[in-house]
């Protein structure tokens, strides 16, 4: 069967399929042991639509109302009020971690099996609000192949995400085929309880690490604890990740995906404020990123 099916014969395919089959040739100078075959991937963006917002903000929108009636003073942020306004241009200016903090804040004080019941219920019915699709039916075919194809290789693959990782560890298996414990991301602080005698944690309102650009690293070091030889990404928030990707010794494999498909998604790098591509596209022949062109290079975007 000819491998990743919804990507177009040419370039990009060529250098994946080649650099699977380098890699995994017993005896060959490029060989990579099964235990170091690390693949690292974004999501909200490279993995499933991340445009006009990433999902879990359209999640804290939906969330955001109910936290405010118990605490008005969240009014005085300005990523939460743009939310209660449904102001998307503010949002779209202010900075990711502060739009993100609303998104983390909708689950403080829930346990952790709270969270996953309460963003499970949501994500049955939540619906793209311009493609009119699920947000479950937004994931890439092209990249769920491509996960499949690396771990037919050996490869071991891994989520590192800006977006909350109980939020995405609720969607990975299904979506992906990456089970939770290989979901790296951002974090609220958590304490452990005893309730009527078993054992829980609760997510508190406070920040514990926000898994974008250095930090990408950092968790890798620390959750991973191995560095990757293949990554991807969509915005200069990985381009750390890529950069040490690539400064490893051996084989190693990094790409872009341009969103340059206004027709089948949507056309965006530079300019979109929540993630933009701009360092990364400029530097990438330089640092010897491959760039992904979703129009050209892929015949299909979306499963059905």
């Amino acid at each position: 069967m000819e491998p990743l099916p919804s990507w177009n014969d040419g370039a990009a395919k060529s250098a994946i399929v080649d650099f699977a089959a380098r890699t995994t040739r017993d005896g060959g100078p490029d060989f990579v042991p099964s235990a170091e075959r690390i693949a690292v991937f974004d999501n909200d963006g490279t993995l499933w639509c991340e445009f006009p917002l990433q999902v879990q903000v359209f999640f804290a929108l939906a969330e955001v109302k109910r936290l405010v009636q118990q605490d008005p003073s969240l009014l005085e942020k300005p990523a939460f009020k743009a939310m209660i306004d449904g102001d998307l241009k503010t949002l779209m200016s202010l900075p990711k971690k502060d739009v993100f903090e609303p998104a983390f804040a909708t689950h403080a004080g829930m346990t952790v099996e709270e969270f996953h019941a309460n963003a499970t219920r949501w994500l049955r019915h939540a619906e793209h609000p311009k493609l009119q699709r699920r947000f479950l039916h937004n994931a890439y075919l092209p990249q769920h192949e491509l996960l499949e194809f690396l771990r037919a290789h050996g490869f071991k693959t891994y989520i590192v995400t800006g977006g909350g990782v109980e939020f995405v560890r609720v969607v990975a298996e299904q979506l992906y085929g990456i089970p939770p414990e290989q979901v790296v991301g951002s974090s609220t602080k958590m304490k452990l309880e005893e309730v009527d005698g078993a054992m829980v944690l609760r997510k508190l309102p406070e920040l514990g690490s926000f898994d974008d650009r250095d930090e990408k690293v950092v968790n890798i070091a620390l959750h991973i604890g191995r560095r990757p030889v293949f990554a991807f990404g969509n915005s200069d928030g990985d381009l750390a990740m890529i950069r040490y990707t690539l400064a490893g010794d051996g084989p190693r494999m990094a790409w872009y995906l341009h969103h340059d498909d206004a027709a089948r998604e949507f056309a965006y790098d530079r300019d979109f404020k929540l993630s933009a591509l701009r360092e990364g596209l400029d530097r990438a022949a330089e640092l010897g990123i491959g760039v992904v062109s979703m129009a050209k290079d892929w015949n299909r975007v979306f499963a059905d």
